[in-house]
């Protein structure tokens, strides 16, 4: 069998960290089994301790590219609208959506993770990553909020957050009923006055 070369190791090992970021955001962190992922991938299982030291490092790995990959798609999002528009309103419609509920593979990585992540022990390296991709959640609320946040409230954004966390965790947690949609239509008029989801 001919030797993997690095470039191909390198590929490999990127294509386990994003196939790793979709799977942990839909099936938790202890939802997917090593065999699964690297069969995701096209993989062998005795291949993954070729890249990662252990599962937890690939977690962690993860985490912090779900954040990345969500933070890039909205400052992409930002940019397309451009600054007049009102990117508050656009952000929490947006993340409040129907898609997005439905969506948990390519969607917010605090609402797939915070359960998961809850339960790791003190010391676990995804709890910082987790710790690290909400601040920067809590940065672009501040940064998009405008008149909503005076001064660069972290309170008014931390509440955001929360809401914004906290109905989308609900709404998939329901999904299928008419609460569900309440829950995020409730969510969106409390956070900008708007009615459609």
């Amino acid at each position: 069998m001919a030797r993997v070369t690095r470039e191909q190791a390198a590929a490999h090992r990127e294509a386990i960290a994003d196939a790793s970021a979709r799977l942990f955001r839909e099936h938790g962190l202890n939802g997917i089994s090593v065999s699964n992922l690297m069969a995701d991938v096209g993989l062998t299982h005795g291949g993954f301790y070729g890249h990662f030291a252990s599962k937890d490092d690939l977690a962690t790995i993860a985490c912090q590219r779900a954040f990345e990959e969500s933070a890039l798609k909205w400052q992409t999002r930002f940019q397309d609208w451009g600054p007049e528009a009102d990117q508050f309103a656009r952000y929490v419609a947006g993340y409040l959506s129907a898609d997005h509920r439905e969506r948990a593979g390519q969607g917010c990585t605090a609402v797939a993770l915070a359960a998961d992540v809850a339960r790791e022990p003190d010391g676990k390296p995804v709890r910082d990553a987790f710790l690290k991709g909400l601040e920067g959640m809590i940065e672009r609320l501040m940064a998009i909020s405008g008149e909503r946040s005076a001064q660069g409230d972290r309170d008014v954004a931390l509440a955001q957050l929360a809401t914004l966390v906290g109905a989308l965790t609900l709404a998939r947690a329901t999904r299928g009923s008419a609460l569900s949609d309440d829950i995020l239509k409730a969510s969106l008029r409390s956070l900008i006055g708007g009615t459609d989801v």
